[in-house]
């Protein structure tokens, strides 16, 4: 249930900032209604609040350009900010038990680029799982818990301190996430992977052409994955972690700048590359975690972390 609603503000450049609004009210304020609300005009803005019980799910879906931006605060609710650019795009918002549906749609298929802009700001309880699709617009989540799904056609892609099953699809857009922590599995055909100051306990990050990062510790009994076709795939790691390495290329080059913590194998297995790759095997510490580095024509980088 939701309630039926405009909200116009004078035209002029959009921000993220507060203004002063004037509601346009009909005769029907105080009714509810079963459709969405929608909201579309020239510069306009658009705000909706809902109130939630447990863990909400957030499903999102800008068909439009622009940026989908969700951030946490300590109340039961969740706050929708939208804006663009021309009544070329309308939005359509809907809460259906702790379910919130935010659409934006293109009313217009013959508007110009510019004309086709939306933007999103939601705020959400601080364990919320998200559902999150964009075309070319940014994709920001920061301090979320829950599980997620994020996918993106050419826009990029940048999580802060959050936690639990994420998923990551894009076409060319990258990702970086900065101190997630739960289980990652990024894919892309032409996207960068960067994974910073990392908590999460199992990972799997391909992409096609684009390169990886792991800069981080490993965490005990993890399982780590990472795959590039063509591109860089580099793993900074610390002293103290302890992980079996595995390392694969066909036609690319293995550049070993840790020669002086990697061991051979603890556990006493012996690794044969098969005739078509060569490859680098061994153990850092004790060998707890477990990682797993692969290129086909790129370059595997594996250093230890100043």
């Amino acid at each position: 249930m939701c309630l039926r609603m405009m909200e116009i503000t004078v035209a002029g450049p959009v921000t993220w900032a507060k203004r002063s609004i004037f509601p346009v009210l009909s005769a029907g304020l105080f009714l509810w209604s079963a459709a969405p609300a929608r909201a579309a005009g020239t510069g306009q803005r658009v705000e909706k609040q809902f109130s939630v019980t447990g863990r909400p799910v957030v499903v999102i879906h800008n068909v439009a350009n622009g940026r989908i931006e969700v951030k946490s605060w300590k109340n039961a609710e969740v706050n929708v900010v939208g804006t663009q650019t021309s009544n070329k795009i309308g939005f359509d918002i809907e809460q259906v038990g702790d379910r919130i549906d935010v659409t934006a749609n293109v009313l217009d298929t013959t508007a110009r680029p510019l004309e086709l802009e939306a933007n999103l700001q939601l705020t959400v309880p601080e364990e919320t799982e998200l559902q999150l699709k964009t075309e070319t617009g940014l994709i920001y989540v920061e301090q979320v818990v829950g599980d997620m799904k994020l996918e993106s056609y050419a826009g990029d892609v940048h999580l802060k301190e959050v936690s639990g099953y994420i998923i990551v699809k894009t076409t060319s857009g990258s990702l970086v996430c900065t101190q997630c922590a739960g289980k990652l599995d990024f894919s892309s055909i032409g996207g960068n992977a960067q994974i910073l100051q990392p908590q999460l306990n199992n990972v799997n990050l391909m992409t096609t052409t684009g390169n990886v990062l792991f800069d981080g510790d490993f965490v005990r009994t993890g399982l780590y994955s990472m795959k590039s076709g063509k591109g860089l795939v580099e793993v900074r790691f610390s002293s103290t972690d302890s992980f079996d390495l595995k390392a694969q290329t066909a036609t690319g080059v293995v550049d070993n700048q840790a020669v002086a913590f990697l061991k051979p194998d603890s556990h006493g297995v012996k690794h044969i590359a098969s005739k078509w790759t060569h490859g680098l095997f061994g153990t850092v510490g004790m060998g707890l975690a477990k990682v797993e580095l692969s290129s086909y024509s790129g370059t595997i980088r594996i250093m230890k972390r100043d």
